[in-house]
């Protein structure tokens, strides 16, 4: 990826809207522009930043597009090169068009995240932020867009990057140390440096541990809807999303493997997940499917057990019980009693400890009250300004983090030598630096930005 470079992209998918909008970024963005452009008054070089320039574009004689040409100067751009934004007709023709003209005039096709990956670079934003964009023009939903907000705003790489600072402060001062190693004496105050690593450890970690309701949030809150063959779980599941989207049928077993579908409640998306009925059997493909259920119960941040209303009320329970010793206290436990359409079910409570739902999947009776408790289990779980990590890459730094500050801390309690300790420091300082970019190579760079979409 060379940076010398004047790159375009289009940064809208042409044909799906009335206007495309292209980016041109680098030290030749106006002069290309200018090639390409004729503009009714002055030209894009002799612009203001900020400023919105209309014009036209021919080829071979004949006009293709009339265009308005937004120009940047930098470093007030994205980018913090010169970069010019074409807003152009949608039509896949003319955009693809006004790309060969700008590469002929001496522009290429940026690669995936290249625009992002240059405002990175050029200081007008950390890795951690840049990351956040990806997120935010990815989020399905208003809690996974708050998070993503959150974190391009720079509160979390801000709290980092402290803590990383006073980190390498105190790193300093005991490597000081040892070139006066003869004299004995302490730079780094031991009792100041415990306090600040006990303090980075206790952040670390409630980041890190963030990651799964983070995660949650970003991807979907994974719901599994479980319980014993027939018990009407494929119809809730199709129920709930609105289509057939899982198999109903009387026959025991239908399901052999999960279903997975997403839908938005309260501004949060959950993901659910119909599983293959619970039950003994000598089928080796619904045994595979059986094993995958309790799998989802365990990975499930929402257990929904589904019992027949039209079976005898202690073989319910029977079942839920068995669902129920498999929740953690991490997890919510919702029980629903489904077909009280064709039965005399009336009890809302069959077990002291167990609220029951009454629901028929079939006909939408409670299925109203069964949303609402699927946002209430997670009420208070999710706040918008809070911290969560939402990336695989920062939590598992901030884990490697975490582990190398809790050696800092033993070898503070053993008294160990200022040279050993300062090898965990660095450590643990070099995994925060990761996540911000601080510290950082061109490979992982590379996996980062290539996630992205052509134009960002």
């Amino acid at each position: 990826m060379n940076f010398k470079d004047t790159i375009c992209a289009p940064a809208t998918i042409p044909g799906t809207g009335a206007i495309s909008v292209i980016r041109i970024s680098g030290s030749e963005a106006f002069r290309i522009t200018d090639s390409v452009v004729v503009f009714r008054r002055g030209t894009a070089s002799a612009s203001k930043g900020y400023s919105a320039h209309f014009g036209s574009i021919s080829e071979d004689g004949h006009i293709l597009d009339e265009v308005i040409a937004t120009c940047f100067r930098s470093p007030n751009s994205y980018t913090g090169e010169d970069s010019v934004e074409l807003s152009c007709h949608a039509s896949e023709y003319i955009v693809g068009r006004i790309l060969d003209l700008l590469c002929k005039a001496g522009a290429r096709l940026a690669e995936p995240g290249e625009f992002t990956k240059r405002a990175f670079l050029s200081g007008k934003m950390d890795l951690a932020q840049a990351e956040a964009v990806a997120d935010i023009i990815s989020a399905s939903s208003e809690a996974a867009h708050h998070v993503a907000m959150n974190q391009l705003k720079g509160t979390y790489s801000a709290k980092l990057k402290d803590l990383r600072d006073r980190l390498l402060n105190l790193t300093a001062l005991m490597e000081l140390e040892l070139d006066f190693s003869e004299e004995d004496v302490e730079f780094a105050d031991r009792s100041q440096l415990r306090k600040l690593v006990a303090d980075a450890i206790d952040h670390t970690s409630r980041l890190a541990d963030s990651f799964r309701a983070g995660n949650a949030i970003r991807n979907g809150v994974p719901v599994a809807i479980v319980g014993p063959t027939n018990s009407g779980k494929s119809t809730l599941m199709n129920a709930l999303i609105g289509e057939n989207r899982s198999i109903v049928s009387d026959i025991a077993g239908t399901t052999r493997d999960t279903i997975e579908e997403t839908m938005i409640l309260d501004g949060i998306l959950y993901r659910f997940i119909d599983t293959a009925g619970l039950r003994k059997t000598e089928d080796s493909i619904e045994q595979i499917g059986i094993e995958r259920a309790l799998r989802k119960i365990k990975e499930a941040d929402i257990v929904i057990v589904m019992a027949d209303a039209t079976k005898p009320l202690e073989e319910s329970m029977a079942s839920i019980r068995q669902v129920s010793d498999m929740v953690q206290d991490c997890q919510a436990l919702i029980v629903a009693m489904n077909k009280v359409d064709i039965s005399d079910f009336t009890q809302t409570h069959g077990d002291k400890d167990i609220t029951i739902i009454p629901i028929s999947a079939k006909t939408g009776q409670g299925l109203d009250c069964l949303k609402k408790a699927i946002t209430a289990s997670q009420k208070g779980r999710y706040s918008a300004s809070e911290m969560l990590v939402t990336n695989a890459r920062h939590h598992q730094a901030l884990r490697n983090a975490c582990d190398a500050l809790t050696q800092v801390q033993k070898g503070l309690e053993l008294n160990l030598p200022g040279d050993l300790i300062s090898q965990d420091l660095r450590e643990a300082i070099d995994y925060l630096g990761s996540i911000t970019g601080e510290i950082s190579c061109d490979d992982v760079l590379g996996r980062i930005f290539e996630r992205f979409c052509i134009g960002k």
